[in-house]
């Protein structure tokens, strides 16, 4: 089997295909036929040595994927040979609040999915749903999980209530679908212009260029009379914009700080002082919030966006394009 691994951190080159021994699962093991994966801005951290998760020398990387299972272990008990299965991203946190045990990543700390077979643990790995394609089904695990978990992890924002989304990356228009499914208003905000008519057919009630537009938030706030949620992925550049378009109590949950090392928050003081908004913090999910996210994909038969799709012996290419940045939608490698 075929598959890639991290030898170092830096740069593409630091990714290296290798041609291994098909794995044999042991007891609490499944053995799965990734069909294809997809990339996250973790994984691009990751590689150039700034994600705050030191991952294991030679690890198999990218936690999201999906296949089915071709092998299980003697004891296993979930699943069955012809399964669709992705795995979950913290691995072992099963349900309930994370804490220091359960911070194994699938990727980073653990083998992921970028070969040609993974090899997870009974208790890592969740259903599919069956409308989706594998390459959709690829997308999930990560930039799904984190949207679904910024707009259901904490008050669930009502219908009608706004929504604020930054960029078109996998979890800011997975936070406009989920937005839009609970029936909320979505304000997105891009610097390209070319995909101000994408987000419209997304669904997007109110599309902002800030390229002619730098500073969006206050005619965002009196254009919606105040944001309820704003999902952050932009941050910090656009965060204290997204402070002026928070409703009085609107929620941000701020997801990112780049990939810049050092960088930091900054609230405009007088910002602060006439606000009550909340600021919070998630860690992906757990293997319990990725069941019940699939289970709402599988039953409105959400569609994940694909901007683009790389060949297995591809995916140095495959990093290049999605380092760039100007993505709609997720990047996705085909499988071996």
């Amino acid at each position: 089997m075929r598959s890639y691994r991290l030898e170092g951190l830096g740069g593409t080159e630091c990714l290296v295909m290798r041609v291994e021994v098909r794995p044999e699962p042991r007891p609490q093991e499944i053995v799965v036929r990734v069909r294809a994966t997809s990339l996250n801005r973790r994984d691009t951290m990751i590689l150039n040595g700034t994600y705050p998760l030191t991952p294991r020398r030679g690890i198999v990387p990218l936690s999201d994927g999906a296949g089915e299972v071709v092998a299980i272990g003697d004891d296993v008990t979930r699943f069955a040979v012809g399964d669709r299965v992705t795995g979950s991203y913290f691995a072992r946190w099963i349900d309930g609040r994370i804490n220091a045990g359960l911070i194994d990543q699938l990727g980073c700390t653990l083998d992921g999915m970028l070969g040609e077979y993974a090899v997870l643990d009974e208790q890592w790995a969740v259903r599919v749903p069956e409308h989706l394609d594998w390459r959709e089904a690829a997308t999930l695990s990560c930039a799904g999980l984190t949207a679904w978990n910024a707009l259901t992890g904490a008050e669930i924002p009502k219908p009608g209530q706004w929504v604020l989304v930054i960029g078109s990356g996998g979890v800011s228009l997975f936070a406009l679908q989920f937005a839009k499914l609970l029936g909320c208003r979505v304000v997105a905000v891009t610097s390209r212009a070319e995909k101000v008519g994408k987000l419209r057919a997304m669904g997007a009630d109110l599309v902002v260029s800030s390229t002619d537009m730098p500073e969006w938030g206050a005619m965002v706030h009196d254009e919606t009379g105040g944001i309820d949620l704003t999902v952050e992925t932009g941050g910090p550049p656009t965060f204290a914009q997204s402070m002026i378009a928070s409703a009085l109590y609107g929620r941000i949950v701020l997801l990112t700080i780049q990939d810049a090392k050092g960088a930091t928050v900054q609230i405009p003081g007088a910002v602060y002082q006439r606000s009550l908004a909340t600021i919070g913090r998630l860690f992906v999910g757990s293997r319990a919030n990725l069941e019940t996210m699939l289970n709402a994909v599988s039953a409105h038969r959400l569609r994940p966006v694909i901007d683009k799709v790389f060949p297995f012996t591809e995916a140095r290419d495959a990093y290049r394009y999605f380092q760039q940045g100007d993505v709609f939608g997720k990047v996705v490698i085909d499988g071996a």
